[in-house]
Parts: C-alpha cells; sequence; structure tokens
C-alpha cells in the first residue's frame, strides 16, 4: 500500500472546506473527506490474470443557504484553491435551488463509542505478491476436490478507507478501518452436463482470511450441483441460506425499514410501529458497532455516532432506519445510517450491519425439520422484485431437494415466487450458523408454506 494520509490532515481539511463556506456565504456547511486505497487480484478462467491497485481521494461538501441545498466534490484535495472552488460551486448549487421547508439543519455534535476490530496494520502492509500467495492457496484448494470443478472467476483483495467529517455545528470526526477478502466462482462439468456456478468468499476487517475453505467450498458446492432432477410445482418448506437471504431482503426487507421510504408511503410497515410483522421467531437489529462487523464504524456520512437499532423483536416492529433529515421529520433522533457513496454524493438512508439474530439449532438440525422441501444457496432476479408490495418472482439456481431431512439431489429449472412480507410471518426456525454477507448478518432460516416453481 502507498503512504496514508494523517488524521489531523483530513480532519483540517474538512475543518477547512467548513469555514471556506461559511465565508462564502453559506448559513450551513458540511465537508466530508475520503482516503480510499485497494489492491485486488484477479482469477480469469482458474488463472491469475491480473492485479491492480487503486487510490481514490477526495471531498465533498453540502452547503445551505436559506434551507436550500446545494452539493460539489473535487478528488483534487492537495490544493487549497480546488477545495474553495468546490465550496463555491456548492453554494452556487444551494442558490439555484428551492428551499426545503423539511430541512431543519445539519446534525449536532455528540459523543462517540468505540468500535472493535475494525482496523489491521497487517492490511495496510500487504503487497501484491502476499495477495497472489493467496489466491494460488485458494485455487490450489479448489483443484484438489475433483477433477470436475472448474474455477472460472474470482480474486483476493486487501483495501484501507479512511474519512473524516466536519460541520458548521462542531463536528469534526476521523476513522479508518481496513478489509481483506478472497471469493472464488467455480463450476463443475461431468459429461455434457455442466452445472451453473456456484459461489463462496471470505472477508474480514482483520488479516484472518481462510481462502483454502474458501476454493474448497465452491467447488464442494460446484460438484454437489451434477445431475440435477427437475421437481414438481409445490408449496414446500424451504430453508434460505445467507446468500438467497441477502439477495431478498437486500430489495425488499431493507428498503422498508428505511424512514424516507417509509415518510414517501412506499413502505408496507408505514403506521405498523407496535404490531407484529414477523413470525415470533424473528428479531432483527441494525448493529452498526458489531464487532468486526463489515459495515462498522464510529460515525455515519454525516459523522452521526453509529449505533445498535432494534428494528423487529420477536416478530414485533420496534423502529426504522433513520438519517439527521428523515429523523427530524418525525421528531426522531438519528439512528446513524446515513450513507455515502465515497466523496462522490449527499448523505442517503441504508442499513449498516443488517443483524438477524441467530437463534438455537444447527444447520443439521435445521435439516432434520424438513421431511419434504429445499434448501436455496442462490437467487438470481431478485433485483427484480417490488420494494413496496414485497413481490418476488426468482430463479433457485442452484438449489437441491430435502427428503426425510437430508439433501436428496440438486434441482433443475426451479423458481421462487411470493411476498417477502408473508415470508417474515412463514419463518418457523432460525439457525445458529451466522456469518456476514455485504451488510446481512445472518444463520440459515426454515420458512413453511413457500411457492415453489418446478418445470
Amino acid at each position: 500500500m502507498v503512504a496514508v494520509l494523517e488524521k489531523n490532515f483530513l480532519i483540517s481539511l474538512a475543518e477547512d472546506a467548513v469555514k471556506s463556506a461559511l465565508k462564502l456565504g453559506a448559513s450551513e456547511a458540511e465537508a466530508y473527506v475520503y482516503d480510499g486505497q485497494a489492491t485486488n487480484i484477479g482469477i480469469d478462467l482458474g488463472q491469475i490474470s491480473k492485479t491492480n491497485r487503486i487510490i481514490d481521494r477526495g471531498l465533498g461538501i453540502r452547503v445551505i443557504v436559506d434551507k436550500a441545498v446545494g452539493f460539489a466534490y473535487t478528488n483534487i484535495i492537495s490544493n487549497p484553491q480546488t477545495v474553495e472552488n468546490a465550496a463555491t460551486q456548492a453554494l452556487s448549487a444551494a442558490k439555484a435551488s428551492r428551499p426545503d421547508p423539511d430541512w431543519q439543519g445539519l446534525p449536532q455534535k455528540k459523543s462517540y463509542s468505540t468500535t472493535e476490530g475494525t482496523f489491521d496494520p497487517k492490511i495496510v502492509d500487504l503487497s501484491p505478491e502476499d495477495l497472489i500467495k493467496v489466491t494460488a492457496n485458494m485455487l490450489d484448494a479448489a483443484g484438489e476436490v475433483d477433477k470436475s470443478a472448474f474455477p472460472i472467476e474470482g480474486g483476493v483483495g486487501s483495501g484501507y478507507v479512511a474519512n473524516a467529517v466536519a460541520n458548521s455545528n462542531g463536528i469534526a470526526a476521523f476513522d479508518r478501518g481496513t478489509i481483506v477478502e478472497c471469493s472464488l466462482a467455480a463450476l463443475a462439468k461431468d459429461g455434457t452436463s455442466v452445472t451453473p456456478v456456484c459461489f463462496e468468499f471470505d472477508a474480514s476487517r482483520n488479516y484472518r482470511l481462510d481462502p483454502s475453505w474458501v476454493g474448497r467450498e465452491a467447488a464442494k458446492l460446484a460438484v454437489s450441483a451434477l445431475k440435477p432432477k427437475p421437481v414438481e410445482t409445490q408449496t414446500a418448506k424451504v430453508i434460505l441460506t445467507q446468500f438467497a437471504l441477502q439477495d431478498l431482503f437486500a430489495y425488499t426487507l431493507m428498503v422498508a425499514v428505511k424512514a424516507d421510504c417509509v415518510q414517501r408511503s412506499q413502505s408496507p410497515f408505514k403506521g405498523k410501529i407496535g404490531t407484529q410483522v414477523a413470525s415470533e421467531n424473528l428479531s432483527i437489529y441494525d448493529d452498526g458497532l458489531y464487532p468486526k462487523g463489515l459495515r462498522t464504524a464510529v460515525f455515519d456520512g454525516e459523522g452521526v455516532p453509529q449505533q445498535k437499532t432494534p428494528l423487529i423483536e420477536k416478530g414485533v416492529l420496534h423502529s426504522f432506519l433513520y438519517d439527521t433529515y428523515s429523523a427530524r421529520k418525525d421528531g426522531r433522533e438519528s439512528t446513524g445510517n446515513a450513507s455515502r457513496a465515497e466523496y462522490l454524493s449527499t448523505p442517503s438512508i441504508n442499513p449498516s450491519n443488517f443483524h438477524i439474530l441467530p437463534g438455537s439449532k444447527t444447520p443439521q438440525q435445521l435439516l432434520a425439520e424438513v421431511e419434504e422441501g429445499f434448501i436455496i444457496y442462490y437467487l438470481q432476479g431478485a433485483h427484480s422484485s417490488n420494494p413496496v408490495s414485497g413481490e418476488f418472482s426468482v430463479v433457485a439456481n442452484p438449489c437441491w431437494k430435502i427428503k426425510n431431512g437430508e439433501i436428496a439431489h440438486p434441482c433443475r429449472g426451479v423458481m421462487l415466487a411470493g411476498n417477502i412480507f408473508e415470508l417474515l410471518k412463514n419463518i418457523i426456525e432460525v439457525g445458529v450458523n451466522e456469518r456476514q454477507m455485504g451488510s446481512l448478518i445472518a444463520p440459515w432460516i426454515l420458512a413453511e408454506d413457500m411457492r415453489v416453481i418446478g418445470k
């Protein structure tokens, strides 16, 4: 990794940008500074194919004039003039915009909690050669599983991110974090039969990767998907793994708990705080301080402290996710869920670590609960789900048939159709085997009365 920018420099840069905006005539101002660096090793057709290093640094500034908001950014932060120019552009944008009667100010300064396990200097020091060794270990492990399995794509990457936020209400904060990850997609071939792509990965904020496990599991999944059989259309019990849950929830449930969607009447949860919206087996928290979480941070994109927010407890809806703007519209406090696309945009509401609390059932015990049903690892087409109604129709590819508590065979041509908000009510068991997929931390779940469409 190249040299990282110092904490004091980033904070001073953000504070200076705020001062420039106020001097130019802004009534309020906020600056967000980003320093991101990543090294990636790519895999193509089972071979290490490329190495790249990305460095991205920039500053975004939001200014307010008479309740009108303007925004501009620059990726040249070494020159004070470019920062001042960005402040000038943001101010011009605000003056050209209509006042927002719902604007009630930038967030106030608050104390921050500490985070656990989000930064590891070993990751900062990783070289491309180090990552190539990790990649080779992953590929070697996959190749040892079965001659019919073939890695097709994937990679290994490491990254460092630092950010600073300052505003005209006294916020001046800095945070940094690291991540290292590896992934592999594989398929298997037996004669003329070729499986769908099967995927596995590992990611950590600390340098604790198991690339050999990733390689083996991707290859094993691919081999286990050989010789699929058709199934009949039916209503059945279904085990959804973390991959499937992430696909479904990202476009439905995670959207429904965003306060801005609720305020626009685009969530079926509007007006349902305190009511039963899911099975008693389901509890969900958004935990921005989850130890070693992939989305854990001291503060959000506005400098508001991240926190643990109960969303659903034993099936009862408790809260929504707020940034400062949406919170003040409801007379609430921000939950620390203002998210940034680096320095390139104003904040928007997004989950941090969306945590489905684990139950007590092991994977084997969940399988034992199913006399006849399915276990689904991957879904295709979840992006077409309707976030307002919750309706979805997705391809389960691959998935496996369960008979008498055991995985019997892979399936061909299976679709899953239904409504996510009905699915929440039909969860009958929650596993103990939680892991993180992007913003989702979850175990397997077992749901009944799922519509499985075969051929």
